[in-house]
């Protein structure tokens, strides 16, 4: 993409002095940044492993193997973790063997799928990980406007097949990132204000439960577990295939806008995303400058703000929709062009590979107080990264549509979801990164809901998982006893049977 005919308006000042403490405590007393795992569980013998091999079509890779270094890592390089057996599953009948393999032998168990969840839950130490990412194919009904996804799919998997027929549902805005996990959280994205969430357009899903059944949920098959898995996350079995519903999206405007980093700005993105309409999706983001050729350098490095925007009606449209991005003030650079729906979501991707070190908190707001956007500000003029930035996205329109309780996924009345914290490159960083989010996330609670996107949760909020399913959670726990009353899957954001 061309991105260097961009005309500047906005000149660099000295940011004001004022932020955070230049430094905090790492964390507070009894409160390490992760738990140790309660137990370390024996490996299991060559033999039973041998058996596994013979019953698994895909890879049982174990420490020593020469694939194991890179069977074990997870997108979050924060969790460099040892499991016991990493089985590669090739299908459905696989998982089952590792199932079966995890309870018999009382080992722990992880499930990856896109292996992007911030907390780390794809890996575990001396477990079992069912590692799903070979069961990536998309089939698409275009007539029907749904397409089947395995569950290791990505989302850049599922954008490429729906986008040769026109068709597209709401996904992650980084094509890395799978499909299964952001639609068991609940699934924000660039078409969610017109569309609804992931989980809104789940209309079917093939789950082995705790037993090893492989069962196929839906509205009318096990709809108890199928209203679950729309934002209760990984608690209830290993989601092998899911079903979505398709939308007509082909090209979309898109790109990102860059301001001086300005509280009116944000305040003006507010009232604009407020009354626009559904078809325009504008995430507002606090970054520092980057080196790309629409930002000059001397903006480079230095704190901005900026939209993150996709809009997905006609391109004759386009020139309003420009008209309102103008109304948020001087623009350090602009890149929004019309360009495929599947490119606004890899945007990111070269700036965000496998390998980085991050560590987040997320929050709801059913509105985005002056309080909240000052905190917002006051933080972003110290962001310790290049690669760290706030993220706040807009979940109205078509998400307050669906009930509270139609879903798993809690806050329909929420309007804005905000993702904050560090992403580095250097592990030296961890604890003055991490303290840095706690002051932050400790700093913006007194302007939010007491809970926030289970996806933007970090491995120390469990104490938070009652509250972010808030009137769901009983129902959640019953869901959870009838499927999985041993708590087989609890390397998640846990729901206790």
């Amino acid at each position: 993409m061309d991105t260097t005919g961009t005309t500047l308006t906005a000149e660099p000042s000295d940011p004001p002095p004022e932020g955070p403490p230049a430094s905090f405590p790492a964390s507070a007393p009894g409160s390490p940044p992760y738990p140790p795992p309660a137990a370390i569980p024996c490996p299991p013998p060559a033999s039973a492993l041998g058996t596994l091999r013979d019953s698994v079509r895909g890879d049982v890779v174990v420490p020593g193997d020469p694939a194991y270094d890179e069977a074990r890592r997870v997108y979050n390089a924060l969790h460099d973790r040892h499991p016991a057996v990493v089985v590669r599953a090739a299908d459905a009948g696989d998982v089952i063997a590792g199932i079966h393999f995890a309870r018999d032998h009382a080992l722990p168990l992880a499930v990856r799928g896109g292996g992007h969840a911030v907390a780390g839950h794809g890996t575990v130490d001396d477990g079992l990980v069912v590692d799903l990412s070979r069961m990536r194919s998309v089939r698409v009904d275009p007539v029907g406007r749904t397409a089947r996804a395995e569950g290791g799919c990505t989302w850049g998997d599922f954008d490429h097949a729906t986008h040769a027929f026109g068709l597209a549902t709401t996904g992650g805005v980084v094509s890395t990132t799978g499909v299964g996990g952001l639609t068991l959280g609940g699934g924000m994205g660039n078409l969610a204000r017109r569309y609804g969430l992931s989980c809104d357009n789940l209309v079917e899903a093939d789950v082995v439960t705790a037993e090893g059944t492989l069962v196929t949920c839906d509205a009318e098959r096990h709809p108890d577990l199928f209203w679950a898995l729309r934002g209760g996350g990984g608690n209830f079995g290993v989601v092998t295939s899911l079903v979505h519903r398709l939308h007509p999206v082909s090209d979309v405007l898109g790109g990102i806008d860059l301001h001086p980093l300005d509280g009116d700005v944000a305040r003006r993105w507010r009232d604009m995303i407020t009354e626009a309409p559904e078809e325009l999706n504008a995430i507002f983001v606090v970054i520092l400058g980057p080196d790309l050729p629409f930002v000059p350098e001397r903006w480079h490095g230095r704190p901005l703000c900026g939209l993150l925007t996709c809009y997905s009606g006609p391109a004759t449209e386009d020139e309003r929709v420009l008209g309102l991005l103008d109304e948020l003030g001087p623009v350090v650079g602009r890149f929004v062009e019309r360009m495929p729906y599947p490119a606004v979501n890899t945007l990111f991707d070269e700036d965000l590979p496998p390998g980085l070190y991050h560590y987040w908190k997320g929050n709801f707001s059913r509105d985005l107080s002056d309080g909240a956007i000052d905190v917002h500000m006051r933080y972003g003029r110290t962001l310790p990264s290049m690669e760290s930035d706030t993220a706040i996205f807009p979940i109205d329109g078509a998400c307050h549509r669906v009930g509270p309780g139609d879903t798993a996924f809690a806050y329909r009345d929420a309007s804005f979801s905000a993702a904050i914290g560090t992403t580095h490159t250097d592990p030296a960083d961890n604890e003055a990164n991490i303290a840095w989010t706690r002051a932050y996330d400790r700093d913006l609670r007194p302007h939010t809901e007491e809970a926030g996107y289970i996806n933007f949760m970090d491995t120390d909020d469990q104490g938070r998982v009652r509250a972010n399913y808030r009137q769901n959670y009983d129902r959640l726990r019953a869901v959870k006893r009838r499927y999985d009353p041993g708590n087989l899957f609890r390397l998640n954001h846990n729901i206790e049977p």
